[in-house]
């Protein structure tokens, strides 16, 4: 049977679904998606799979996808990072039989794709692109999809998009943010890209961003002309969005625990959903909080949202006629709801420092400020204060390091060279030199091998031999090896 095309595969494969859970890495794992799948979820995407690690790792792939089968698992997109057409499609390959269709993640903006070359950190290389596409599209027996974010250009990211079905992507998601688009930084999603993009090809296309409730959802269908609408956070807050409903927290959070009981994952995937579940009651209880990061097992995180539960409750039963919700939020703490990712201005506000001259402030400035006051200090550095309270964070208190001549890093104090270790290494090897700066005597070494072949030889002045060369390299060469 050959395989589905554009339409025909959204409308029968897909079951032309409207409502989507996004790839989450460590987040969208089989129990959240059955949870997402009870409550309104049409299509789920696996986490984000690195190519490369599931090719060559038997449990790898048996923890991420040769579970348990689960039939109610579908219909269901394995989504996968790459930078290799070879690569990409033998991992997808290997995971074709257990899903609907394989996407290749093209909007991944964290500093893990730029490190490792991709996600959207590929969105200029369109020649690789082409190739990977084409070659899957040749190869797999499931589609191939795309899950892209914009250029900030309108006319680019349109170019983008139909060079992507031109080479044989049969499904486009469009995030409707830029890569630099993230954290405090991400802002608003772009709606007009997405609709150009819409007009632009004749596959189906989902949109991505600024989905936080049921009538996000059907907004974004009617002014883009979209096929579906891809979540995450909001889904991450209320897995019954697509339902139009805000549930009591704790109801999801039990149904959620029940399913792990058959369908387990990670210790750390779990606590990583109750934190989002219960993101605006720990505000409230901070020591509930603490116990949620330190427990060890399922059972104590159960413990911990069963005295979530009994707070609230109590809360309720002393509540008073007419109050109102705190903190500005639309629902009282303990009911499912968005969370409202603060901007940098807002950010400033609520840390009660000034912004730069345009009125933001940078992730990192965040996190520092001239006086190393603690209460501006991220978390890991509130820590390192707790164990040394002398420590100083102030930036112009660092100690300025002179950088090597070479590569930049800083350079021995006593260098003869102006270099770091690694580089005077080099150069005091290739020359045959000593830095005792750096204790590297490759020279003296050198000139000590010879005196000592003279005195074995019983020759006071000779002429240095092939051999005496010889054991000179012999003696340089162990001395790098113990450098």
């Amino acid at each position: 049977m050959p395989k589905l095309r554009g339409e025909a595969f959204w409308r029968e494969t897909l079951r032309s679904a409207h409502y989507v859970v996004a790839p989450m890495v460590d987040q969208s794992e089989l129990a959240w998606r059955l949870l997402s799948r009870r409550h309104g979820a049409q299509l789920c995407y696996t986490p984000m799979l690195h190519a490369q690690v599931f090719l060559r790792d038997a449990n790898y792939r048996r923890e991420n996808l040769y579970g348990e089968a689960c039939p109610e698992d579908r219909p269901l997109i394995v989504q996968f990072c790459a930078n290799d057409p070879e690569v990409f499609v033998q991992a997808a390959l290997l995971a074709q039989d257990y899903c609907d269709a394989i996407d290749l993640n093209l909007g991944c903006p964290q500093m893990i794709a730029k490190r490792g070359h991709y996600g959207a950190f590929l969105q200029e290389e369109w020649d690789l692109l082409q190739r990977m596409i084409l070659l899957a599209n040749e190869k797999l027996s499931v589609p191939i999809t795309c899950k892209i974010r914009i250029f900030p250009e309108i006319d680019k990211t349109v170019k983008y998009a139909q060079m992507l079905e031109k080479a044989g992507c049969q499904l486009l998601t469009v995030h409707g943010r830029t890569k630099e688009q993230k954290g405090p930084l991400a802002g608003v999603a772009s709606w007009e890209h997405i609709q150009a993009v819409r007009k632009a090809v004749s596959i189906p296309v989902f949109a991505n961003g600024n989905i936080q409730c049921l009538s996000d959802v059907e907004e974004c269908i009617r002014k883009t002309g979209v096929h579906g609408v891809m979540t995450a956070e909001g889904n991450l807050h209320n897995p019954a969005l697509f339902e139009g409903r805000n549930p009591l927290v704790w109801e999801m959070a039990e149904e959620y625990l029940e399913i792990v009981q058959k369908y387990p994952c990670p210790l750390s995937y779990v606590r990583a959903h109750l934190f989002k579940l219960w993101h605006h009651t720990l505000q409230v209880y901070q020591q509930l909080r603490e116990e949620l990061a330190k427990v060890k097992t399922l059972e104590g995180i159960v413990d911990v949202n069963r005295e979530l539960k009994l707070r609230c409750q109590e809360e309720i039963a002393n509540q008073k006629e007419g109050e109102k919700p705190k903190e500005g939020l639309p629902f009282f703490h303990w009911i499912c709801q968005p969370y409202i990712r603060p901007g940098p201005k807002e950010r400033c506000k609520e840390n009660g420092t000034r912004g730069t001259e345009k009125g933001v402030r940078g992730k990192r400035a965040l996190e520092e400020d001239e006086d190393g006051n603690s209460e501006l200090l991220s978390k890991n550095k509130q820590k390192k204060k707790l164990r040394n309270p002398n420590k100083s964070f102030d930036p112009s208190l660092k100690p300025k390091y002179a950088k090597c001549d070479q590569c930049g890093n800083p350079k021995g104090n006593k260098c003869v060279f102006n270099m770091c270790r690694g580089c005077c290494k080099k150069r005091a090897f290739k020359e045959t030199a000593d830095c005792p700066g750096h204790g590297l005597l490759f020279k003296t070494k050198y000139e000590k091998s010879l005196l000592w072949q003279s005195s074995q030889t019983g020759i006071r002045n000779p002429e240095i031999s092939q051999r005496d060369v010889d054991v000179g390299e012999t003696a340089i060469l162990k001395e790098a090896d113990d450098t």
